[in-house]
């Protein structure tokens, strides 16, 4: 920290108190010109409460939302990124099929408002599977059950499995345009010469990708890859339109029982920026090593 102090110049003291000062008066002009009684002493119960029955706190509306949040990030996450380096692969194939429908996906998801295609792929593809799995009956019966604490763990509440599995579809398939994107151009910035090394020491397309393209790939987008994830995070509150109940549904209801808008959403903010800094910083350690 005193490193960091060291570091600062006086321009950078100028403009921290300028933001603090901004603050300071956006703050009072709420309070006066919009007639808004701050309650921030009430905002602690709704991130915990205590439970008298139980004897001990437990999470509430906030907390539950922001695991909800942490839950649909990172399952999405993983289904976007296996289906990105797919969708990344096909892009580069030799057959201009599979080139073609690959792209069509791509630029149909890139090039419509996610909003859009959240609802299209809710309606026409996540909704029709929960109900052809019969994915709703199961869960309840899982919820019925009384050793169900690793499907609580893992997935929450199992009476509303299903709309996380949907929030997590959609989302997986939004936000695998954009990986697989970001696949093909490191595929295709590795350098035509070492393709062609590895095709003359007899190497077949699948072991040239697997052993020399990929590996080289992998490392040249985990930058662009690590700022796609952190887009993710922010874009998982798109799927409170679906009613998922993730962080910002969550936060809706609150205000909508409480009327506390301005430190609800402030706090939801506060739940965000937390989560997204912390992935930078821990993607650009990650690039450093």
């Amino acid at each position: 920290m005193p490193k960091f102090l060291k570091r600062l110049h006086w321009m950078d003291y100028v403009i921290l108190a300028v933001v603090i000062g901004l603050s300071v008066f956006i703050a009072a002009r709420i309070g006066t010109a919009l007639n808004y009684e701050w309650r921030w002493d009430k905002i602690p119960n709704y991130i915990f409460r205590y439970k008298e029955s139980e004897d001990r706190w437990v999470a509430n509306l906030l907390i539950q939302g922001l695991v909800t949040t942490i839950r649909i990030s990172i399952y999405a996450s993983v289904l976007a990124l296996i289906l990105g380096v797919i969708l990344g692969i096909a892009r580069c194939s030799a057959n201009l099929t599979v080139r073609m429908l690959a792209r069509t996906y791509l630029e149909f998801l890139r090039n419509v408002p996610p909003v859009v295609v959240i609802f299209i792929f809710f309606f026409f593809l996540s909704e029709q599977l929960i109900v052809a799995l019969n994915m709703e009956s199961w869960a309840r019966g899982i919820a019925r059950q009384e050793d169900n604490a690793l499907w609580t763990f893992f997935f929450g509440d199992m009476r509303r499995f299903p709309q996380l599995i949907s929030g997590v579809i959609v989302l997986a398939l939004f936000e695998s345009a954009f990986v697989g994107e970001i696949v093909r151009a490191g595929i295709q910035s590795v350098d035509q010469g070492q393709r062609e090394a590895a095709r003359s020491i007899g190497m077949n397309r699948y072991q040239e990708m697997r052993y020399i393209v990929l590996p080289q790939a992998m490392r040249k987008v985990l930058p662009p890859m690590a700022n796609q994830f952190i887009t993710l995070v922010k874009d998982s509150s798109l799927v409170s339109l679906i009613s998922v109940q993730e962080l910002t549904f969550k936060t809706v209801e609150l205000v909508a029982s409480t009327r506390m808008i301005f430190e609800a959403w402030l706090v939801a903010a506060a739940f965000y920026f937390v989560i997204c800094f912390g992935l930078s910083m821990l993607f650009r350690r990650l690039e450093r090593s």
